[in-house]
């Protein structure tokens, strides 16, 4: 079904948003999240950080385990995944960046 890799794309989406806020978040550094003041420029605790890497990760795991039956190996399933984190990875470092600038 054409849904199932719609979501296992999102699921890549979520994981990938994760792990900068999961890892500055266990390094004990200040990150810029959903919850900031102003909201997704300011920066947000390394307790909300790790919290909110931790929710990213849940959502894509659900995602993937709940939908359809997740195929590991060389898959259109793991193909899809690794496209939503690949084009997730690359906007966030495009966005970091530039924020980092100035």
């Amino acid at each position: 079904m054409w849904y199932f890799y719609l979501a296992y794309f999102i699921a890549g989406l979520f994981l990938a948003n994760g792990v900068p806020h999961f890892v500055n978040g266990i390094s004990g550094m200040k990150f810029r999240s959903p919850f900031a003041s102003p909201p997704a420029v300011g920066e947000s605790s390394a307790v909300v950080n790790v919290i909110w890497g931790m929710v990213n990760f849940i959502i894509g795991y659900l995602l993937i385990s709940g939908v359809g039956r997740f195929c590991l190996g060389f898959s259109l399933d793991v193909l899809m995944v690794f496209l939503g984190a690949l084009i997730a990875a690359l906007g966030l470092a495009w966005s970091f960046s530039r924020v980092r600038k100035s």
